[in-house]
């Protein structure tokens, strides 16, 4: 697989696979975590995620610029890793909310995610720079042997970040996984099961006093008994009781976020010394340019740019839409899906786990185009997969308006007699995460390099910040989902990201013969 590749690649995939194991143990819990830790509602919840994950984006900015001005990469995303460790650390720290703590811990929550987001700023998208910079050295190297030489080093940039974003994606793989098992496993040390539908219930029960319709049938089903639900006292116990031990088996799988952040950083610090360091080459660079090319290089430079906003426009519209998956998609699972054995969150595992499974078929079928003189440009291929994010909705909108759903707020104040009978198999999320993760193999690892390929040489930290910036704004959108899913017909919610899909990749479409332009340029 890195046969052909600089030999850095290896090592940077691996530091990034053990900070995005820990990062995907926390985001596959986090909207949930927030409900049932703090009894937030969807919307809530949604909220605060979106910001979360908006700040991850917009802080790469920051990172970007901040390494591009020192020219220490390095420095930069070993700063952040270890950020962002403090900042699991205080997430790990399991304090039950009660009504008289929520006032500070609910904020104090938010600063932990601030540093998760502030180290991820730095971390992310320096480390997808330094990617960049190995192909760069790698081209100009093979420049030196030959044109037949340096065609085939320049063929070599997406699959390197297409492997680059197999490791990203092993991490993502296993980590839905980590925090339902802790959680499970602390729940049944107190003889108490997992019920998604009980924290909500045990919130509103403390919180107004009033026994929810069907609380003693989902509290038994988790494990009450009948003393529990003897008195309203002795609920609004259990109702405390439940919530926090649910919420401190999550708080275990923040640890385990903590020790991949740990590894990821041995990893780094072993292997610093193989990844290109540009500030000395780019200084040296600089003496030589006259004016004439100075000038020329501005102009070059400007057209990049150009070119790098307008695809940075359209795929703000694709993280808006893709994102879902932590957040209206998520929901779908645990309200619209029959998993009676499987936790909400392990649904997040079937996108790494098809990005892991059909990359190399992607690979070899753009490697196939290649031989035969039909290669796709890295633009092309990004409309595409809009095109493809949009089957996924437009199946799912389909399959929604079918089954005659409501909005979810209608479907959760319905009888369970009348939805136990229309809940969705499974199947419904398989065949729906193998379009979005095939319209993600399409455009973000490609995305990645399209961006090494038009960033100048002394911003390439800050273009990726850009990159990484479109994705916040899409992301600061996200609890639309959530708001559209419990205010209409789920199916017209899904139409709406079908829609927005569709107009991107047009859009898309409209630019591509001109992107191909700049970017062979």
């Amino acid at each position: 697989m890195f046969k052909g590749h600089p030999k850095g690649l290896l090592a940077a995939a691996l530091s990034n696979m053990g900070e995005r194991f820990g990062y995907y143990i926390m985001n596959a819990v986090l909207v949930l975590f927030l409900c049932s830790k703090f009894g937030l509602s969807d919307t809530g919840a949604g909220v605060i995620y979106s910001i979360f994950y908006a700040g991850i984006y917009v802080l790469s900015l920051v990172g970007g610029i901040i390494a591009d001005k020192t020219m220490n990469y390095k420095g930069t995303i070993q700063k952040g890793l270890i950020i962002m460790a403090a900042g699991y650390v205080l997430l790990s720290i399991p304090i039950l909310a009660t009504p008289e703590n929520k006032s500070w811990l609910l904020p104090l929550t938010c600063v932990a995610l601030f540093l998760i987001a502030f180290g991820n700023g730095l971390f992310k998208g320096n480390l997808q720079a330094i990617v960049g910079q190995m192909y760069d050295n790698f081209e100009a190297d093979a420049a030196k042997k030959g044109p037949e030489a340096l065609k085939e080093a320049q063929g070599k940039r997406d699959s390197g970040f297409q492997i680059f974003y197999v490791f990203i994606n092993i991490g993502g793989l296993i980590a839905p996984f980590v925090a339902p098992l802790l959680r499970q496993w602390w729940l049944g040390v107190h003889s108490l099961t997992y019920n998604a539908k009980l924290p909500a219930l045990c919130h509103e029960l403390i919180n107004t006093g009033n026994v929810p319709a069907n609380f003693a049938d989902v509290a038994t089903q988790a494990g009450a008994t009948a003393e529990n639900l003897a008195s309203v006292d002795a609920m609004s116990a259990f109702s405390s009781n439940y919530l926090d031990i649910f919420n401190t088996g999550i708080h275990y799988s923040f640890i385990a976020s903590v020790a991949a952040m740990l590894i990821s950083l041995c990893i780094f610090l072993a292997t610093k010394k193989i990844f290109p360091t540009p500030g000395k080459k780019e200084a040296k660079a600089a003496i030589e340019y006259t004016a004439e090319e100075k000038a020329a290089m501005a102009k070059e430079i400007k057209q990049r740019m150009y070119a790098l906003f307008a695809v940075l426009g359209i795929v703000i519209f694709f993280w808006f839409s893709f994102h879902q998956n932590g957040q209206s998609l998520s929901m779908f699972a645990r309200d619209f899906v029959k998993t009676d054995s499987i936790a909400p969150e392990i649904w997040q595992a079937v996108n790494p786990f098809f990005v892991i499974v059909l990359t190399p078929i992607v690979m070899w079928f753009f490697g196939w185009l290649g031989k035969r003189g039909k290669q796709i440009s890295t633009p092309r291929k990004i409309a595409y997969g809009m095109g493809i994010a949009g089957c996924a909705y437009l199946f799912l909108m389909i399959f929604s308006l079918m089954q005659n759903y409501p909005s979810a707020s209608v479907w959760k104040d319905m009888p369970v007699s009348e939805t136990a009978p229309l809940l969705a198999g499974p199947w419904v999320l398989i065949v729906l995460y193998f379009f979005l993760t095939l319209a993600e193999l399409f455009i973000s690892p490609l995305g990645l390099s399209f961006v090494s390929k038009v960033a100048p040489k002394h911003l390439q930290g800050l273009c990726q910040g850009l990159w990484l910036g479109a994705t916040a704004v899409g992301n600061l959108f996200l609890f639309l989902g959530p708001m559209m899913y419990n205010a209409i017909p789920i199916g017209y919610c899904w139409g709406v990201f079908l829609g927005l899909c569709l107009l991107s990749m047009g859009v898309m479409f409209g630019m591509v013969k001109w992107l191909e332009r700049v970017t062979n340029s």
